[in-house]
């Protein structure tokens, strides 16, 4: 009996140490497999993360649409009455009886429209006080200069009839309007066929001294500023245009500035939708010749 028992014990201890050893094997192996599988998961939470920033970085800073970018932003208070035509956006100064600027997306197709010149000139229907007349500008030397061009406005009977309106125009030196600004709106269409897209903002420079002209008293521009971006390139290009009003016949290179030099003068910030760094680099480059010719 007593033989029985031990081999029993013997038997019973055998088992058990199996079992340890068992278990022992089993968390040596398990070991090298779960350092794997934490070691994949931190990678795994990095790059996800890094992948997640990314994308929320992309989203949250995209190239803002045409309409985003039209719109300066004024750092000094002027009087203005912001309107929305179908073709431009004005911001009318009804003191001056001219615009403070003009802004409008000239796109690819809009290029080819075959709407005929009306040359009615009219009050702006939308104006809240005064504003220019044709008799303002008879008999005055200047001509009646329109911001945004009728033969950007091709597109549309409606938008041709706006371009039309006394709020898009200002007193423009005869050989300025026919030359040096006319040579730029041509050049413009050029940059929209090739680029798809260009973004126009222009307007005059007014000093404290400005002469005027006719009843009204329309307020005659010292000098013009045209500022120009072609967003949906790569990389995004930007230039600036500054004319004195006068006879400007010299080649249209001559009057390239930097949209910053543009923003000084005028005290207003352009394209401010724009990431920061894309921004600031286009705002500082004046290089004519990096355009479509």
């Amino acid at each position: 009996m007593k033989r029985g028992k031990s081999r029993r014990l013997f038997k019973k201890k055998k088992s058990h140490s199996s079992q340890r050893l068992g278990c022992i094997i089993a968390v040596i192996v398990l070991i090298p497999i779960c350092y794997g599988l934490y070691l994949y998961y931190q990678q795994y939470s990095v790059q996800h993360s890094s992948s997640q920033n990314q994308t929320e970085t992309s989203v949250s800073r995209p190239i803002p649409s045409g309409k985003d970018l039209e719109i300066p932003v004024s750092s000094v208070p002027r009087q203005e009455q912001i309107i929305h035509h179908k073709g431009y956006t004005v911001s009318y100064n009804k003191d001056l009886k001219i615009p403070n600027w003009v802004s409008y997306e000239l796109t690819r197709q809009e290029t080819k429209g075959k709407e005929k010149r009306s040359d009615n000139f009219i009050a702006d229907p939308l104006v809240k006080g005064t504003i220019a007349t044709n008799a303002d500008y008879a008999r005055s030397g200047y001509d009646k200069g329109h911001m945004a061009p009728a033969a950007d406005m091709k597109w549309s009977p409606e938008v041709m009839k706006e371009s039309f309106y006394f709020s898009n125009m200002c007193p423009q030196h005869p050989q300025l309007n026919r030359r040096g600004w006319k040579n730029l709106e041509e050049k413009i269409r050029d940059w929209a066929i090739a680029d798809s897209a260009i973004i126009i903002i222009c307007g005059p420079i007014i000093n404290q001294s400005s002469r005027t002209i006719g009843k009204n008293k329309v307020a005659v521009p010292e000098r013009f500023f045209k500022v120009v971006l072609s967003p949906f390139v790569k990389p995004v290009r930007g230039i600036g245009f500054l004319f004195n009003n006068r006879q400007a016949v010299e080649p249209l290179s001559t009057y390239a500035v930097t949209i910053d030099s543009i923003e000084k003068l005028t005290n207003m910030d352009f394209f401010s939708p724009l990431p920061d760094e894309i921004e600031n680099e286009v705002e500082a480059n004046a290089d004519y010749y990096q355009w479509p010719h």
